[in-house]
């Protein structure tokens, strides 16, 4: 093991000398109990209710910043973001993609009044337990209550770091089960800016 220490590079360990050796394992140990280095969450975003939900709020995410700011924040390795595909948006796809999110697409069609759904529910909660295995804690995206049941499943084994409401009135299915953040309350770190 190559380490760096004041600018010299030294050969191993034992070159440190014992003060700064026990720097090093205090360090890492410090950062291992924050669970900053051995964590995988998953971040599971209900695409079109974080786009809404800022929106009527006023404000738009900055994708990027959202990304980081939900591994900083919550320590998610993966960012799944489902979303409908409509082709004219490939640039949006790309950016998301650019911007560090798995995306998984659900295929939209015209409803009664001619407006595209593409409702990605079933998608999110299929992937959330495909992957229950991989990731030790996972955060919703979503105010949405039809995923009371995946958020009441996922807090029984104790899998749920959190949920992120997008919008201000998050549905009750979900607040009588668990303590949620408030994407407005994350404005000031999220927003996007020109």
């Amino acid at each position: 093991m190559t380490i760096r220490s004041r600018g010299k590079r030294k050969s191993s360990i034992m070159d440190i000398g014992f003060i700064e050796y026990n720097r090093v394992i205090s360090y890492t140990y410090r950062k291992k109990e924050q669970g900053r280095l051995d964590v995988k969450n998953y971040a599971f975003i209900d695409g079109n209710n974080l786009h809404l939900g800022a929106k009527d709020s006023g404000w738009k995410v900055d994708y990027k910043r959202f990304r980081v700011f939900l591994k900083d924040k919550y320590r998610v390795a993966k960012a799944y973001y489902f979303i409908g595909y409509i082709q004219e948006h490939e640039r949006l796809y790309d950016y998301l993609s650019n911007a560090g999110y798995d995306l998984i697409f659900k295929p939209t069609i015209p409803d009664y009044d001619g407006n595209t759904k593409g409702n990605c529910d079933a998608e999110l909660v299929l992937q959330a337990m495909i992957d229950l295995n991989n990731y030790e804690k996972a955060v919703i995206v979503t105010s949405d209550g039809d995923f009371a049941c995946l958020v009441k499943y996922l807090r029984g084994i104790d899998k749920l770091e959190m949920i992120i409401s997008p919008h201000k009135k998050c549905s009750s299915l979900l607040t009588g089960l668990t303590k949620v953040a408030f994407l407005d309350d994350m404005k000031g770190k999220i927003e996007y800016r020109k």
